[in-house]
């Protein structure tokens, strides 16, 4: 009898301890609660506001230029999908699902770059979520059987590799050389296309190639565009806008079911991915913080953000394409280990803060300020 009353009491006092977060409906104004109802520090959250924007991410605003500089060490690298000349900084905090601070246009639709493959992962979660894909441990092989996965190496590959980024696949996808991506920061062309692929699981490779060989299997496996998957089971679900766009290369057309699809990118490595506003991201992230519920409805699982939010061998600060605030070369030193994020090129970040119960998100702030950005935040919750 002792025993059930003692664990009555614990489960009762978890649930009293769980925060019921707000989720803002389409169309209707986000509901704002000043700082200090929320027992944050004004002052101290205006510093972080201020910080993000006097650090305005440094390339140029013109998208184009910024890509192809940032890239210029690739060889063949060229713009293959639509980009957009960017806007200056923005962002949102929300705490409990409230906004508590906004600063720059959080309704102007931007690229947002490798934030990008954190939406890509989660299309995979809800396939998982749908028993279309049965495990991520499964061979993709097995599902994509075109020739995209042949051969004694590409033929080992696994979901999670995919999504973990070391699934080292061998191949040319929409014109794009997988060693031609990132490659190496020593040797030359002859290093790079020779060198013998590394065994799937054991070595993590930024590779946008490679996630784009993902989405294309997503989107035979799901038989329809991701941009619709997305829009049907997350987006319209959490009430997020019309103005957001997910955009694949120039040439990344496929045949399903007699139907011609267009097969997305996961980032803007050389053009395309998502664009989206500031807003949408926030909503995204307030999911996650919520364990993939919106209100009353499970929209994604717990069990995959569980899953996604994992430190894989190969690198302990990525997941299924979240970054993960661990002990490692990506830490923000002082901030709790808990924290994951969607990161992209530019200064793009969707920041997932479990324990403080909040959702950051900033737009061109420059990337190397993150975690001086990340502190001051935290720093107003003390």
């Amino acid at each position: 009898m002792t025993y059930k009353i003692v664990l009555w009491f614990f489960c009762v006092n978890i649930a009293v301890a769980q925060t019921n977060y707000y989720f803002p409906e389409r169309n209707t104004t986000w509901e704002q609660k000043l700082p200090k109802e929320v027992n944050v520090k004004s002052e101290k959250l205006q510093e972080a506001v201020s910080f993000a924007e006097k650090n305005e991410y440094s390339g140029s605003r013109d998208l184009r230029i910024a890509i192809l500089k940032g890239f210029e060490r690739e060889p063949f690298h060229k713009i293959l999908g639509p980009t957009k000349k960017r806007g200056g900084p923005a962002g949102m905090i929300l705490k409990n699902g409230y906004i508590i601070a906004k600063w720059g246009d959080s309704k102007r639709v931007d690229m947002t770059f490798s934030v990008t493959k954190s939406f890509l992962s989660t299309m995979a979660g809800l396939a998982q979520d749908r028993d279309l894909i049965a495990n991520t441990n499964d061979k993709v092989g097995n599902y994509i059987w075109d020739g995209t996965f042949d051969g004694e190496h590409n033929s080992k590959i696994t979901w999670e590799h995919l999504l973990q980024q070391n699934s080292a696949w061998s191949g040319e996808l929409w014109g794009g050389k997988d060693w031609a991506d990132r490659p190496p920061k020593e040797g030359g062309i002859d290093d790079w296309k020779f060198e013998k692929p590394k065994e799937p699981g054991t070595v993590m490779e930024y590779n946008d190639v490679r996630v784009n060989v993902l989405a294309y299997s997503l989107t035979h496996v799901w038989r329809k565009p991701m941009p619709l998957v997305l829009k049907e089971n997350i987006m319209d679900k959490i009430g997020g806008s019309t103005t957001w766009r997910w955009h694949g290369y120039e040439n990344a057309w496929t045949e399903i079911d007699g139907l011609k699809m267009k097969s997305v990118t996961g980032g803007g490595h050389s053009g395309a991915g998502i664009f989206i506003n500031a807003e949408d991201m926030a909503r995204f992230g307030l999911l996650f913080l919520n364990n993939g519920k919106w209100n009353d409805e499970q929209i994604i699982s717990e069990s995959w953000i569980q899953k996604a939010t994992t430190p894989s061998k190969p690198n302990v600060n990525y997941g299924y394409m979240w970054w993960l605030n661990k002990k490692g070369n990506r830490h923000w030193e002082g901030l709790s280990e808990n924290i994951y994020y969607a990161a992209g090129f530019g200064g793009n970040f969707i920041v997932i803060d479990k324990e403080n119960d909040m959702v950051v998100v900033t737009r061109w702030l420059e990337p190397s300020k993150i975690g001086d950005f990340m502190r001051l935040v935290t720093k107003a919750l003390d």
